[in-house]
């Protein structure tokens, strides 16, 4: 499509449901109309006219399953209607050339793709490591030109690096290769390309929830082939509030690291590498000879792994069956399993300052019974999610802003759809 037709049809409300059922939320339809517009115009400027698409790939939130992944167990996170988009037109030569928000354009030649030390960390780390995959998996290749942006916040418990990856891969699968790509293998690809090229020891969950969208189920019982399952549900009726009482200071690595550490020192006492290759039986017969090797504290987080693992079962079951009072009360169990057992609700060198702890407690009291409250991804960084009615989500806002002076609640919902192309 020629982009003045496109502006054309954003402008007179031609591409108003196609808007509305990717971002869930008629009230945001001004938001990306002005958004797509100014993507297009800014393609053109820089890359000239011609027949453009557009692609888009979301930023994802984790459910449940804290910290099960690491252990082999289980998870399911869900899309949001928070998302990275890209125009883009095919090149006639074999470069990726590529600008992102206001940074200088990343040029690659997709015949030079071998991994450079000077480049970890890097957006062209990232995209090099995609093409590679690709190009072992025999996929067609080819050049392009893409202006890409995003609302997804770097560092903002969304999984930006995975849409990123996942965006690049929906869009070599629409150009060249008839969106034969399936949506697990974009996502297995991209865990690659971050693990080699970009030099970040992730998981799956991140790749696998922003490519397929919607509810995913993983389990990471075989990680070489974890077993995926999107998850048809409605929570239309809530809305997720994301709440962030920037209470991070300082990087908190070592202490994710410490959780990981620990559940595997239950793990190695037991005979065993991971915690889900042990019974949970097996593991509470053994609790009292483990104290005298392991810490409380990590016989504490190997019992979160035990609950949280088969909390995820029974969310999914929940999910499957529009149970949403079930889903509501599992929900509930997670937060307090975090915060009680797996203990990453703050920081251990700063416990006088206990934003979440207090954010989580205000939630108990402001929120309805069929509404809940819990700790977000890996913990420690002053985030937490709430699930709440739609009509309850304005006052629930309010009082977390008034509580929390420099407080961000980012109200989102679940969106159905992985990496896809819109136009």
């Amino acid at each position: 499509m020629e982009k003045s037709e496109l502006v054309e049809k954003l402008k007179d409300g031609s591409l108003d449901n196609v808007l509305a059922d990717i971002y869930c939320d008629e009230s945001k339809l001004d938001y990306q109309r002005a958004r797509y517009i100014a993507a297009s115009e800014k393609f053109e400027q820089l890359f000239g006219g011609g027949d453009i698409s557009i692609y888009s790939a979301p930023g994802r939130i984790e459910i449940v399953g804290n910290h099960t992944d690491h252990q082999h167990g289980r998870v399911i996170g869900a899309a949001i209607n928070e998302d990275v988009i890209a125009v883009v037109k095919k090149s006639d030569d074999d470069y990726v050339r590529l600008v992102s928000g206001d940074n200088p354009e990343i040029k690659i030649d997709i015949n030079a793709l071998e991994i450079s030390e000077e480049e970890a960390k890097s957006t062209s780390a990232l995209i090099k490591g995609m093409l590679f995959g690709f190009k072992g998996m025999e996929c067609n290749l080819g050049g392009f030109c893409a202006y890409i942006t995003s609302d997804i916040l770097v560092g903002s418990a969304f999984a930006s690096s995975a849409a990123f990856e996942s965006l690049i891969g929906i869009i070599i699968s629409g150009l060249f290769n008839n969106m034969q790509i399936s949506p697990k293998e974009i996502a297995q690809i991209g865990q690659y390309s971050e693990n080699i090229y970009f030099g970040k020891p992730s998981g799956l969950m991140d790749q696998m929830t922003c490519s397929v969208g919607g509810f995913v189920y993983i389990d990471f019982a075989n990680p070489a082939n974890p077993k995926t399952e999107k998850i048809e549900a409605d929570l239309s009726d809530y809305s997720v509030c994301m709440v962030d009482t920037k209470s991070t200071s300082g990087d908190q690595s070592a202490e994710y690291a410490l959780i990981v550490a620990e559940m595997k020192s239950v793990a190695v006492e037991l005979g065993r590498e991971f915690l889900n290759e042990i019974g949970r039986t097996d593991f509470e017969m053994h609790i009292p000879a483990l104290r005298e090797k392991c810490s409380d504290r990590a016989i504490l987080r190997a019992m979160h792994f035990y609950g949280e693992n088969d909390r995820v079962a029974k969310v999914a079951k929940a999910l499957r069956e529009n149970d949403t009072a079930e889903f509501i009360k599992k929900e509930k169990e997670s937060g307090k399993s975090s915060y009680m057992y797996l203990q990453n609700a703050c920081s251990p060198d700063e416990y006088l300052k206990q934003d979440i702890p207090l954010a989580l407690a205000m939630s108990d009291k402001i929120l309805k019974e069929d509404e809940a409250a819990r700790i977000h991804a890996s913990g420690f960084g002053g985030v937490m999610e709430a699930f709440v009615k739609n009509e309850n989500v304005e006052a629930y806002r309010k009082r977390m802003e008034e509580t929390f002076s420099n407080c961000a609640c980012t109200v989102l919902k679940i969106r159905k759809y992985g990496g896809i192309q819109v136009i």
